[in-house]
């Protein structure tokens, strides 16, 4: 029997990375960290990454107790995280990174870096649909662990070293990948939305099935 079920580990650790692409938030922790020292921004990314493993294994382990007692539907927390980047990302299309950035480098690891962005509504609900897969098996449980550590350490290297990227890409490349990235967080948070409300319509019988 082996200890790690390899296939589970891949499936939870590519999904992951799909739906947290850690090389799409490059340009967005390079606007919310553009006015902080090296040393600020490797402790921002360090934050912020702790808060999303730590937001996502809350809620792979409690998640589903919390919605019910909560009485909050998966896709009413799609919804809400749809609008959160959304937020985010008008933030950026305005040129407004500035205002989102925190003086002493904290805040913003918190708010949106550690959440929404890494620990979102997308990495939450994979987590928690890949747990209600675990079925108590030893090997899935040690596969989804290492897979959420090699997750955490992706995202940390990402952002540890984005300031590689933005010193090849100069001020001008930063405002430029900046504003794409705006656009993009909003096509995702409208779709985000727009599947949720779906799931909505579904549940009603609006739609079918």
């Amino acid at each position: 029997m082996n200890a790690v079920d390899l296939p589970f580990l891949a499936s939870v650790f590519v999904t992951l990375f799909v739906i947290i692409d850690p090389p799409g938030v490059i340009p967005v922790f390079m606007a919310l960290t553009g006015t902080m020292t090296q040393k600020q921004r490797n402790r921002a990314a360090l934050v912020a990454v702790g808060v999303a493993v730590l937001i996502i294994g809350i809620f792979a382990v409690f998640g589903q107790f919390i919605l019910n007692y909560m009485h909050i539907s998966l896709p009413a927390l799609q919804f809400s995280g749809g609008l959160l980047l959304l937020l985010i990302a008008l933030q950026l299309l305005a040129g407004k990174e500035d205002e989102m950035s925190a003086s002493e480098g904290v805040n913003v690891a918190l708010v949106p870096l550690g959440t929404p962005l890494l620990g979102g509504p997308g990495s939450i609900v994979a987590v928690m649909l890949f747990v209600q897969q675990i079925d108590g098996r030893p090997s899935r449980i040690s596969a989804l662990l290492l897979a959420l550590v090699g997750m955490a350490l992706m995202m940390y290297l990402f952002m540890r070293f984005s300031g590689v990227i933005a010193r090849l890409l100069g001020a001008g490349g930063v405002t430029l990948v900046t504003r794409i990235s705006g656009v993009l967080l909003a096509a995702i948070s409208t779709q985000m939305i727009f599947d949720a409300v779906q799931s909505f319509l579904i549940g009603w019988g609006v739609l079918p099935g």
